[in-house]
């Protein structure tokens, strides 16, 4: 009777914690009553992963950590030491590096458990994870969106629509501001709670409690979270790609008035515009926006809202390594195809190969960049 009433989690509902049965390993199996309290009773009936799918994930999130950690820490170290980087639109690339950074900060507890072959580092660890998870993964979507709404402003108002300091450090502040409530209410219980999922070797929101305020909870995350900085990017980059189309159709029609083949006296031919490459970029960011983290968001509604049965362990670790791969991607996408990141990392590690053409070159070049500068600082 004592160890029974040990046995509630912290929505008052009882469960009875499962056993072996005919030699098959249980998920939970060696887990005290504690760790069992903050495991949603939908894992407790599922079997233990065989040993090749911990092994597998962990040299999987290993490559993931050695990628984001290296490539995000070198956006870091160039964009805060170089003077010619530290423009208003580059504070918002180097928050987000900081975000990615972080998002696998905390993959060495998620390789620890899998080495461990389950929930090792307890509800502790737990927490840790999803604290650092809400902030990292919250605050790169709305630094998504802020990026996004700087490139429109800058490509679409070129003459009045530069992003000053003083907006790019408000717009920061208020990034961090807003994902605060979501990394903070469920650690302190306040609203929602963080629990583990799939092989309880990594960590989220408990989307899977059959409640009221879970649904809820849910509910607002996924529109917050989601929703609003997947409309706001994709609304500032449709922009951008109209900007674009519009402005090489305008030249096409003055060089054909002219009859010259084209008006881009200094480029050659089988170069791309500027223009064209950051409609290319703003395609890309779209994709790695909508395919890293809309698996989670459906997952997530589908655990408050439809049927759970769908969401079995090895199914949900899916979604949880697409949104890790977006903070090895974001390195490459906004600043390794930054040409004047190119160029100062070319300057301090020569042996990389990276072979930019300086802005200073020659005159043409020189011409190039200064015409394409709002394009292409942000």
């Amino acid at each position: 009777m004592e160890n029974e009433t040990q046995n509630y989690n912290v929505y008052g509902a009882y469960f009875a914690p499962l056993r072996s049965s005919d030699g098959v390993k249980m998920l939970v199996d060696g887990l005290d009553s504690a760790d069992l309290a903050v495991i949603p009773e939908h894992w407790l009936s599922y079997s233990s992963p065989p040993a090749s799918a911990h092994t597998a994930l962990a040299l999987l999130y290993s490559f993931f950590t050695a990628a984001a950690l290296i490539g995000n820490g070198l956006v870091i170290f160039i964009f805060a030491t170089s003077r010619s980087l530290r423009t208003s639109s580059n504070l918002l690339i180097l928050n987000l590096a900081i975000f990615d950074f972080i998002m696998m900060a905390k993959a060495p507890l998620f390789i620890y458990n899998s080495a461990m072959r389950g929930f090792a580092t307890g509800a502790l660890g737990c927490q840790i994870f999803s604290v650092m998870g809400s902030y990292s993964g919250i605050g790169a979507s709305m630094t998504n969106a802020c990026i996004a709404y700087d490139r429109h402003s800058t490509i679409t108002r070129p003459l009045d629509g530069r992003l000053s300091r003083g907006k790019a450090l408000l717009m920061i502040a208020c990034v961090w501001i807003y994902a605060t409530p979501w990394a903070l209410m469920p650690l302190f219980n306040v609203w929602g709670r963080f629990v583990p999922e799939g092989y309880l070797t990594s960590c989220t929101f408990d989307y899977l409690s059959n409640t009221f305020d879970t649904k809820l909870f849910v509910g607002c995350i996924f529109t917050c979270s989601y929703l609003f900085p997947m409309c706001f990017i994709i609304y500032f980059y449709s922009g951008i790609v109209k900007q674009v189309f519009a402005h090489e159709a305008a030249l096409r029609e003055q060089a054909k008035k002219m009859n010259v083949e084209s008006l881009r006296s200094n480029q050659n031919a089988s170069a791309e515009s500027a223009e064209i490459r950051i409609a290319k970029a703003a395609l890309t960011v779209c994709f790695l926006f909508v395919a890293s983290w809309t698996p989670y968001g459906v997952m997530s509604l589908i655990g408050a809202f439809g049927d759970q049965q769908l969401l079995t362990p090895g199914v949900t670790m899916i979604p949880a390594v697409a949104c890790k791969t977006v903070a090895c991607i974001d390195p490459w996408v906004y600043a390794i195809s930054h040409p004047k990141y190119r160029q100062e990392l070319q300057r301090r590690m020569p042996w990389l190969q990276i072979r930019e053409p300086d802005d200073n070159a020659s005159t043409g070049t020189s011409n190039t960049t200064n015409s394409t500068a709002p394009a292409a600082s942000a």
